[in-house]
């Protein structure tokens, strides 16, 4: 399978090289063209669950202004087909070393390779890993009730790790999780903003008395942490639910992230966001109910919060998320999940999760 996905983009590839040469033979200007990844050019459909490209184009025509750009997606291009061809892979900053023995088309700084290797994503329609750049990051960490099936690429043996057996550690999502096969009881997954969270979980065996999967995003999501919940969810049907910070940051940049996607990486939230989760972390209505102690939010935290009102198709969608959002805007305040242990270290544990679990009036879609 994974061959047959690397000629369609290798094809994919040469037919937009051959077009390019064609242009020029013909004295044409030659003509790129690929999605504008933003929020201004996505739309949401709760039926399909994900932000979706919306139809508008940027075009990046050889001029003198932009030959340098012109040249870096081709030879972005070439670096991909190479990939492919020979079945390996390179990281981003990887990529970004070979550009320099590209003469005037090298890369200054990664920032640059970086934006040139999402246009080529983009305008191939597919994600990273298909044309052949993996991320440097890790895709997050997993305990609980669950036992992923890699293999051994010596041997092509299966090999069975059990989640319930790292002790006071924990599993690490792989960059790449498609070959990954899932074998769980477990009644569900919740997927937690911070390492010091999923840390006390894990102390205490939560996952053991909730019969459940945690997952460590630490922070946003990466992207194979972001697909590994998806396929969990998709494959052994599994709710999830996503327990972050009571802040704009922990409902717009990363539960809205790994719900519905983003703007900048709507060519393939298809692949990557999770359509049913359900916020059950700390709420504005929270902050009150359970008189938790609080932080001034600054400025840039309060712009955050009325672009999302003003700008995002998922709050527009969600009139709960309307009315939590103006409801902190007004507060003023934000609270964070250790923010719990005002009322014992383990409150969360015993209290606030399984009476969050329970309550579905507190959720937020």
């Amino acid at each position: 399978m994974k061959q047959d996905d690397n000629k369609k983009t290798i094809s994919g590839i040469k037919k937009i090289a051959i077009d390019v040469y064609n242009s020029i033979i013909k004295k044409h200007a030659p003509v790129l063209s690929m999605p504008i990844r933003s929020l201004q050019n996505v739309k949401y459909d709760e039926k399909d669950g994900y932000f979706e490209l919306n139809g508008k184009t940027k075009e990046r025509t050889l001029t003198a202004s932009t030959v340098k750009t012109f040249a870096q997606t081709l030879r972005m291009m070439g670096l991909s087909k190479d990939l492919l061809e020979n079945d390996d892979i390179a990281t981003k900053r990887e990529a970004y070393y070979v550009s320099k023995n590209w003469g005037d088309a090298r890369f200054r700084e990664q920032p640059e390779s970086d934006t040139i290797m999402d246009d080529f994503e983009a305008m191939m329609q597919v994600n990273r890993e298909q044309v052949g750049f993996i991320p440097e990051e890790k895709g997050g960490e997993v305990a609980g009730r669950l036992v992923v099936i890699d293999r051994d690429f010596e041997t092509g043996k299966d090999l069975r790790i059990d989640c319930t057996k790292f002790g006071s550690g924990a599993y690490s999502i792989p960059i790449s999780v498609e070959h990954l096969r899932f074998e769980t009881g477990a009644k569900f997954i919740l997927a937690i903003e911070t390492a010091g969270m999923f840390q006390r979980l894990v102390k205490h065996n939560y996952w053991k008395t909730a019969n459940c999967i945690l997952v460590s995003m630490g922070g946003v999501p990466t992207r194979a942490c972001r697909r590994f919940i998806r396929r969990l969810s998709d494959e052994i049907r599994l709710p999830v639910f996503v327990f972050t910070d009571g802040d704009f940051y922990g409902y717009m940049n990363i539960y809205r992230t790994l719900k519905v996607g983003s703007g900048n990486a709507a060519h393939i939230n298809q692949f990557f966001c999770v359509p049913n989760a359900k916020f059950i972390g700390i709420t504005p209505q929270d902050i009150i109910d359970y008189k938790l102690p609080t932080h001034p939010m600054k400025d840039i935290d309060i712009k955050r919060g009325k672009d999302a009102l003003k700008n995002d198709p998922f709050v527009h969608h969600h009139k709960p998320w309307q009315n939590a959002i103006k409801q902190q805007i007004v507060m003023k305040k934000r609270a964070e999940q250790q923010a719990l242990a005002k009322w014992g270290l383990n409150y969360v544990i015993s209290d606030y999760l399984p009476k969050k679990l329970a309550n579905e009036k507190t959720w937020l879609p």
